[in-house]
């Protein structure tokens, strides 16, 4: 229907979570139509990122350097190392302003279904820090889902077979949450992960 540019834009769009025919169209439409300047930008931003951005070597989170700026600030307690499942997770915590030591992201999480062992998401790379740095708490921070859980698991018996303290994130009740709109199982996680006051 469109020529052949407007369609290969339109399928190069598609390629973002959550973009569906009609919002790839849209996107397209509208760059073309009302924003050209700011497609050649997304274009050119694109394309430095794909070509720049790499994977730290130490916390694996995205970075232009070799090693991101949270790993080479001196400030921040190495002491503490917090597992995450992706970059983005990364980013959370951090805006959230809530924990300052160190991050290791596993790019993913144990599915054995989908031929995703401990290799796949680098748990021999985080044993071997552990080994090496002197951390003494992981804090673990993987997503509260089934694969979540038995990643955070296999982690931290891993872990305390090192010798190396082993705390997870609570969850439970959002903060100005309302008891009759939680569901089930974050009700039942809210009461198993409750603390004494």
């Amino acid at each position: 229907m469109f020529s052949p540019l407007i369609d290969q834009l339109v399928t190069a769009l598609r390629c973002l979570p959550g973009v569906g025919p009609k919002s790839a169209q849209r996107m397209a439409l509208h760059l073309l139509e009302r924003n050209r300047e700011g497609a050649i930008n997304l274009a050119r931003a694109l394309e430095a990122a794909a070509e720049a951005v790499q994977r730290c070597s130490q916390c694996r989170t995205l970075t232009e350097q070799p090693i991101c700026g949270l790993c080479r600030n001196e400030r921040r307690d190495a002491s503490q190392l917090c597992i995450v499942e992706t970059p983005a997770d990364v980013i959370a915590i951090e805006q959230s302003g809530s924990f300052s030591g160190k991050y290791f992201v596993l790019l993913g999480h144990l599915s054995p279904i989908d031929g995703i062992g401990p290799a796949e998401i680098g748990i021999d790379l985080l044993l071997e820090r552990l080994q090496r740095e002197p951390v003494q708490e992981v804090i673990i921070a993987t997503n509260p889902t089934m694969e979540g859980e038995a990643t955070a698991h296999y982690i931290s018996e891993r872990g305390k077979a090192l010798g190396v303290k082993i705390s997870r994130i609570a969850h439970g009740v959002p903060l100005g949450g309302e008891l009759e709109y939680i569901d089930g199982g974050t009700l039942t996680h809210a009461f198993t992960s409750r603390r004494e006051l």
